[in-house]
């Protein structure tokens, strides 16, 4: 359970109902807020002077019923609190966590109706929600839309994907904000099951910086019972709204007061680095829900996986392409030869994972429907629990506990949810009787019941829904498909990472471009740990099947630094255990690579260009670093003083070559030892589409 520290300041008092300011506790921050001549309420934001977010409109239409919640309030009440605690984490990128922030709650009337707003200015920057108290007049309501405006200060860069309600695997746009309109066709990419926004609209998190130096970051927070939030893009006036994902009917929410929306966020600096470095999502959901949890556990894995993307391996049992659950029988069906998830070869997997120190064997295609899966629209398709002829589930569970090694559930729902809800306690329990404790959920495809979307509220529900299903059972969770994370993992810290974005297995799909990585952890990570699976060490597909072209958009080292700069308290060796025979000196930093952090330290950031980042890990006085680039050469700066004053260590380097480039000479690395001290600054070189990772260990 979580531990309350340090201590509290708590103030509650009522002001004069004018025109309202509120400031950080640093003062870096002044929020203000007011109605204008429509009585509307508006707020805008200033850090240091400068101008962050000009007067914006907040407010709802409504769909059910003729009350509109936009205009015409008086303003009823004032109360203002400060709040500083600290508070520990189940598992994290570091131990302990500051919370401080000024608290000014709105109380607004319309009519007999309450609505209030709920702003906390953090030194980092703003979050601030509705609230819809228990009342007569206004118990239960659709939204039209929600009608909250980011009005930017200018033409900012801004580093964004397209609107979309059903994927957000999209690369990253960089522009200026005004030219977003006129590049929309061209980012939207061809994905799989995508439903883009008709209008201009962006997703978040939306990374910016201004012109006069200011980083600006937009997201939400505690995304619980209510449909994510996109933004509408005004090439114009540079104006951001909210965009809600609709439901099947039309809606966007259902509404039953008590009721609180998400948090709305703006975390804002001069320095990049503390973008990186926030914690205000995570301060803005609630405390963790569980009184135990000894049963968390962050985790390192491999996987039957990475096999079939490269072309030696399949999901399927047969080629038979019309099976029917419950139905056929794969006795009387040809095995294609080609099945991955075969009892052998995860024994394999288990031998390989006991020889290096894994935690866990992820296999994907043990169960019986993926020959007519294929992203088609099934209800269904998968039962969660027969596995097929040549996966011996029984034996996989004595020869893995034989081995000090768990077996990772995977299941891929086909985008069948409600298929999945039917059998998910079953699914559970099946888990339990042969030893899993941790699954891999899946989402591929149009989600049953038909016109709810992935990012919707009924999914949004569904994911929780599971991670609470999952907890009953002591079962940890890992989602692909979902809606990209809001910081839910304080409250439900089973939920230990989702994909939600575009991760490795596109590197051998279409590829991606240098830069990739280093945008993510300033937009997708944001809200949360990303199993992005790293560690791909045979960069150049051919090796494995002529018939893939594509290349890895990095070299070697870069995807060992991931194990740093990509946090995920579930990381995965993604390339296949031959692979890491042939490079088992560059092995190591993965073997040795912490997955649990009591401190980190962003040394060096830029959205797009470059990250560097050091971390303690959790409990050892062991310390690793990450840098990456992007398709540019580069010298690192990593100064060393978060190392503990007046000892000695030994740093193990992996570098790029001399001649490494992510496209010519992806695989060229060196490794080598040095003597260092807190007062060492290393200058270390990263080739084009490179990085560096560094392992420290105090010298004996």
């Amino acid at each position: 359970m979580y531990k309350l520290l340090v201590f509290l300041i708590c103030t509650l008092y009522i002001v004069p109902l004018s025109a309202q300011e509120l400031k950080s506790p640093d003062g870096s921050f002044v929020l203000f807020f007011s109605l204008n001549e429509q009585k509307s309420p508006v707020y805008s934001m200033k850090y240091k002077g400068r101008q962050v977010i000009k007067p914006s409109r907040l407010g709802f239409e409504i769909l059910s019923g003729t009350a509109q919640m936009k205009e015409f309030f008086e303003l009823q009440g004032i109360e203002r609190s400060s709040k500083d605690t600290t508070w520990q984490t189940v598992w994290g990128e570091q131990r302990l966590i500051r919370n401080h922030y000024n608290e000014m709650l709105v109380s607004l009337l319309q009519e007999g109706r309450v609505m209030k707003i709920r702003f906390r200015l953090f030194n980092d920057g703003l979050g601030f929600r509705y609230e819809f108290p228990e009342q007569d007049k206004l118990s239960a309501f659709i939204i039209r839309e929600e009608l909250t405006e980011f009005n930017l200060a200018g033409d900012h860069k801004v580093f964004w994907m397209p609107g979309d309600y059903d994927t957000n695997e999209y690369l990253y746009t960089t522009s200026k904000f005004s030219e977003i309109g006129a590049l929309m066709k061209k980012a939207t990419l061809r994905i799989k099951s995508q439903h883009p926004i008709a209008n201009t609209a962006v997703q978040t998190p939306l990374m910016m910086k201004s012109d006069n130096g200011l980083y600006i970051n937009i997201h939400e927070a505690a995304l619980v019972d209510y449909p994510a939030m996109h933004l509408n893009a005004d090439v114009k006036t540079f104006g951001l709204s909210a965009h809600l994902v609709p439901d099947a009917w039309g809606g966007k929410g259902d509404i039953n007061a008590p009721a609180n929306t998400p948090w709305r966020t703006v975390v804002v600096s001069s320095d990049a680095r503390n973008i990186l470095a926030s914690k205000l999502i995570l301060n803005l959901n609630d405390p963790c829900r569980y009184d135990d949890v000894s049963w968390i556990k962050p985790v390192k894995y491999i996987g039957v996986w990475w096999q079939m993307f490269v072309g030696k391996g399949t999901w399927n049992y047969t080629d038979h392409e019309n099976v029917k659950l419950g139905v056929t029988d794969y006795s009387r069906l040809q095995p294609n030869g080609t099945h991955a998830a075969n009892t052998q070869n995860v024994k394999k997997y288990i031998d390989f994972a006991a020889k290096h120190g894994f935690d866990q064997v992820l296999v994907e295609g043990w169960n019986v429907g993926w020959e007519d899966w294929g992203g088609k629209v099934r209800e269904n398709l998968f039962d969660f629990v027969t596995p097929y002829p040549d996966f011996d589930v029984k034996e996989l569970q004595r020869y893995a506990a034989g081995k000090g090694v768990k077996v990772m559930m995977h299941h891929e729902t086909g985008a069948s949810v409600s298929n999945y809800e039917r059998r998910l306690d079953t699914a559970f329990r099946f888990m339990r009787e042969y030893g899993y404790n941790a699954v891999k959920t899946g989402y591929v495809g149009w989600i049953r019941p038909k016109g709810e979307h992935h990012d919707g509220q009924f999914m949004n529900n569904h994911y929780l829904h599971v991670a609470r299903t999952a907890a009953k059972y002591k079962m940890m969770v890992n989602s692909h498909e979902a809606v990209r994370p809001t910081g839910l993992h304080r409250t439900y810290p089973n939920w230990l990472a989702q994909e939600s974005a575009r991760g490795t297995e596109f590197e051998a799909m279409s590829g991606l471009p240098p830069e990739h990585t280093t945008i993510l952890p300033f937009t997708r990570l944001m809200g949360g740990p990303m199993d992005y699976t790293p560690g791909i060490l045979q960069t150049i597909f051919s090796y494995h099947n002529p018939a893939k072209t594509k290349q890895a958009g990095t070299t070697l080292v870069k995807q060992l630094a991931y194990y740093v700069t990509m946090y995920s308290p579930l990381q995965m060796a993604a390339d296949l255990p031959e692979t890491y025979d042939r490079f088992a000196d560059a092995f190591q930093f993965i073997k040795d690579v912490a997955v649990d952090w009591d401190d980190s330290w962003i040394l060096e950031a830029e959205p797009g260009d470059y990250i560097t980042i050091a971390r303690k890990a959790r409990g050892r006085n062991e310390w690793f670093i990450g840098g990456v680039t992007d398709e540019n050469r580069r010298t690192a700066t990593i100064d060393l003083r978060f190392l503990p004053r007046g000892r000695q260590y030994t740093a193990t380097i992996y570098e790029d070559s001399g001649t490494a480039h992510w496209k010519t000479n992806p695989m060229s690395y060196r490794i080598r030892k040095v003597k260092v001290s807190s007062k060492t600054v290393l200058k270390q070189a990263l080739a084009p589409g490179g990085g560096v990772a560094v392992s420290i260990k105090e010298t004996d």
